[in-house]
């Protein structure tokens, strides 16, 4: 699974049924209450793919504009041909939170040191909202030492 790819039968409920304008307006509505630096905002949903549009301010908000919108439930892909962004100035991984999984040992294994799970969960603050709940399927970003 690449960062647009997601599994759409887990992840934060936000709509129900099938008005994929309400979708939209509900993804689109859940960015912005944590905007990560996306102006112009624009989500639009059709058949489980989320079309997400705008400017973003830089790499890091383009991809948990990306996060966000994909870790919903419903939601299989996230297309950001129209979001716009500046070319990105760390470099990041992005990983799929697996059962059994917790933030310590992901910090161990992608940067050497469980106690610095800190520097994930900043690094994802507007996708975790609870360092303690986290789900399997989830999608982080994690930032790696140049």
């Amino acid at each position: 699974m690449g960062l647009l790819d997601f599994a759409s039968d887990i992840g934060k409920k936000l709509f129900g049924g099938d008005d994929e304008e309400e979708a939209g307006a509900k993804i689109q509505e859940h960015i912005e209450e944590d905007n990560p630096g996306v102006e112009g905002l624009k989500v639009e949903v059709a058949d489980g793919v989320a079309k997400v549009s705008g400017k973003a301010k830089d790499q890091s908000a383009y991809e948990k504009a990306i996060l966000m919108a994909g870790n919903v439930l419903g939601i299989k892909e996230v297309k950001a041909d129209e979001l716009e962004s500046p070319p990105a100035e760390q470099k990041v991984e992005y990983y799929e939170i697996q059962k059994g999984d917790t933030l310590w040992a992901i910090s161990s294994k992608y940067l050497g040191n469980g106690a610095r799970y800190t520097e994930i969960v900043d690094a994802n603050l507007e996708v975790i909202k609870n360092a303690d709940l986290i789900y399997p399927g989830q999608k982080i970003r994690i930032p790696l030492d140049s």
